[in-house]
């Protein structure tokens, strides 16, 4: 069997786990838990003419199974517990890189006479502008930490299978990889430099936030105070 294929017989395994097998589960969830059940017993002890024929139909039910993961009934879902975060990640998409606004703007601005006091508060929006992303991913990764456990199991076995590019799945390994970032493991020199990248993005939002409360201050006074 190659690695590939028991790799998805894994991931339909896992499947059937989290279905059940026992009365205690909702009918839909039981049959589709015995069948993939039966096609995986069915595959391992197939006859070696038969095994390449029972493999691919076997790995053909369990895929097909993974793609209505979101469907599956409540409590067996693959990332049940994250899914909040998950809808968050659609709306805020703080891994895409490009400046949130006014990008159209920004283009046609390249072509016109340079100004260096305006290029350089377009440099610190920028920096704000990655630094709010950050913040976001921050939250996105500590809201996630309580089902990550059983998140990174799925997330691994997704990847063994060569399901790298399911949104889902590439949004969760973003999110872990965000984690561990502020884990405490020994921090290494890949990340170091990453770390000291975002915070002087980072304290670079910090003064400018810090120069606006201070003007918004100031407007409160009372005049000829």
């Amino acid at each position: 069997m190659s690695t590939q294929s028991k790799s998805v017989l894994d991931l339909g395994k896992k499947l059937v786990n989290d279905l059940g097998l026992d009365d205690g589960v909702d009918t839909l969830g039981r049959w589709m838990a015995h069948y993939i059940a039966e096609l995986i017993l069915d595959t391992e002890s197939a006859a070696l003419e038969d095994k390449a024929a029972k493999q691919e139909r076997c790995s053909s039910a369990i895929l097909d199974l993974w793609r209505h993961r979101a469907e599956l009934p409540k409590g067996t879902r693959p990332f049940e517990g994250t899914e909040s975060v998950l809808r968050a990640l659609e709306n805020l998409d703080p891994c895409d890189e490009a400046p949130k606004y006014f990008q159209r703007q920004r283009i046609m601005a390249t072509n016109a006479e340079p100004n260096i006091k305006v290029e350089n508060w377009l440099e610190t929006a920028d920096c704000i502008d990655l630094a709010a992303r950050q913040l976001i991913r921050f939250c996105l990764a500590c809201a996630s930490q309580t089902a990550q456990e059983r998140t990174a199991e799925w997330v691994t076995l997704a990847e063994s299978v060569g399901l790298n590019d399911d949104m889902d799945v590439r949004a969760l390994r973003i999110l872990m990889s965000e984690a561990e970032l502020y884990g405490d493991e020994p921090v290494e020199d890949a990340e170091r430099k990453k770390i000291e990248e975002r915070l002087g993005q980072l304290e670079t939002f910090q003064e400018v936030a810090e120069m606006l409360a201070g003007v918004l201050r100031d407007r409160l006074r009372p005049s000829g105070m």
